[in-house]
């Protein structure tokens, strides 16, 4: 036999070979899969279920909680009010908890029972240990700086980003007495990208189309990539992770921007220590000085991911809750014109605070869920109710924010709603949409809250006084919003019109 046939018969027996094993190591871990669920679903068969409970039957409803949550979820928060229950999803079951009782119990749980971070890791929502790394996901030092320094220089910051937003609605909106059409998601996010940096990173970076560009796309892509994970088996997650996630290639090109930056930071660290001269106030700096001096954590590829990972977490909820917002206004013509809209009346945030809470209460915000926690032990609610460990439970936050139990006139948007109750006696603060409340659960609740909140609160209030004092805005037809899995999307051809006030 020649050497050339030896070769190809080699070949062909490799090829074989390797199809095989990947057969037989694929069969092995779907029977693994298979085995973990049929466990996983005898525990929680004392568990109410919404819909089948079969294993093909549940398989099958859990394609209508993929695009049909909402009415899922409704269904099981009037059916099982006070209780628990659980919904199928293609991946896992979630357990969703309704009633202040078992929510209390939850914002009460240490973090060895139930564990935020561990369902953030794992979360419908953004499979983080997938699309972005575990690296982040197992040490989120970078949450410090958001709770810390970042929310401790938002009083220091605002003028910047004040005029940072001034700046960017010139940009994208331009100030004409006609009517102008602008892409109301593209512009909300192009908007929210520059302010958010502009506190970040400061000028010039803030303004470079390209670094603007990347950020946006990263966090488009993370919220895709994830949806797309979700469909999976969990087996196949980290080798459908490792081929589409977003983060290599992002990472390398924010190298470029923040790359040489981030080395002669951590040189003037080493050298002078925390309080060198001239040493920046911005978010490099405050991670650099949580870093603590851990040789992982003091990385440029660890650090430039910080960046885009705290870029994706302020402009993938400020963006939707601005558009959220900024559509009410345009469903709603009658409050633009009450006398709180009136440019004087800028001054009065509450009137403004109320208004945004309440178009994410009656409109809904990113997501149906709220106070998402991994059960790290078996865990038993205080009526004896037992949820098995390794399974996620969340509230229904979208069913919370529409009782009527807890809201008169729910299906109502009253932009005033939460205004008028801050009036009544002792009621001034626990209203405010920074408030942490079992009523609203927008910024969940308990230790984990988002830490977030206050940046994005006050980003939010500054760019719809913006809108309001210096634009009249109006939209011909609102398009709902879509739903998967448990996030919201905006339509993408969503268009609104910007007009300059006629007294500005």
């Amino acid at each position: 036999m020649a050497l050339e046939e030896y070769t190809d018969l080699a070949r062909q027996v490799d090829k074989t070979f390797l199809l095989r094993s990947l057969g037989l190591a694929t069969a092995f871990l779907l029977v693994l899969q298979l085995r973990g669920a049929l466990v996983n679903r005898a525990k929680l068969k004392a568990i109410p279920t919404v819909g089948s409970s079969g294993i093909l039957t549940s398989w099958k409803d859990s394609f209508k909680s993929v695009f049909h949550v909402r009415d899922v979820i409704e269904e099981g928060y009037r059916t099982h009010y006070g209780g628990v229950f659980k919904i199928p999803f293609p991946d896992k079951w979630m357990v969703v908890v309704t009633g202040n009782e078992k929510m209390n119990d939850i914002r009460k749980a240490s973090d060895e029972q139930l564990s935020f971070a561990d369902a953030s890791i794992d979360a419908r929502n953004f499979q983080m240990d997938h699309t972005v790394g575990h690296r982040l996901s197992a040490d989120h030092y970078h949450v410090d700086v958001i709770r810390g320094p970042l929310t401790r220089n938002i009083v220091a910051c605002f003028a910047d980003v004040q005029d940072e937003i001034k700046a960017a609605f010139k940009d994208y909106i331009p100030m004409n007495k006609d009517w102008t059409e602008v892409p109301a998601y593209q512009t909300a996010l192009q908007i929210v990208c520059r302010a958010s940096n502009r506190m970040f990173v400061d000028l010039p970076l803030c303004r470079n189309r390209d670094y603007i560009d990347l950020n946006i796309n990263f966090t488009v892509n993370v919220t895709a990539y994830a949806h797309v994970l979700n469909l999976f088996p969990s087996f196949l997650k980290p080798i459908l992770g490792s081929i589409f996630t977003p983060r290599r290639n992002a990472t390398a090109k924010m190298e470029k921007f923040l790359g040489e930056t981030i080395r002669e930071r951590l040189r003037q660290d080493d050298l002078y220590g925390k309080d060198w001269p001239g040493k920046p106030n911005d978010v490099i700096s405050w991670l650099i000085d949580a870093t603590n001096g851990d040789g992982e954590r003091r990385t440029v590829q660890d650090l430039i991911l910080r960046v885009l990972v705290m870029n994706f977490a302020a402009i993938h909820t400020t963006s939707i809750t601005f558009n959220i917002a900024l559509l009410s206004g345009t469903r709603q013509k009658q409050a633009i014109a009450e006398e709180g809209w009136t440019k004087a009346a800028m001054g009065k945030m509450n009137q403004l605070d109320s208004f945004i809470k309440e178009a994410q209460r009656r409109y809904g915000s990113v997501s149906v869920f709220s106070m998402a926690r991994l059960v790290k032990k078996d865990f038993v609610f205080s009526d004896g109710t037992v949820v098995p460990a390794g399974n996620q439970i969340a509230v229904a936050a979208q069913s919370i924010h529409m009782d009527e139990g807890k809201y008169e006139d729910p299906l109502e948007f009253k932009p005033w709603r939460f205004y008028d109750m801050r009036k009544e006696e002792g009621e001034s603060n626990r209203h405010q949409m920074i408030s942490l409340d079992l009523d609203y659960v927008l910024f969940g609740n308990g230790r984990p809250a988002c830490p977030g909140r206050f940046f994005a609160v006050n980003e939010l209030k500054t760019l719809m006084s913006y809108v309001l004092v210096n634009f009249d805005v109006k939209m011909d037809k609102v398009p709902e919003a879509g739903w998967f899995l448990s996030d919201r999307y905006l339509n993408p051809d969503s268009k609104v019109l910007f007009r300059k006030r006629a007294t500005v």
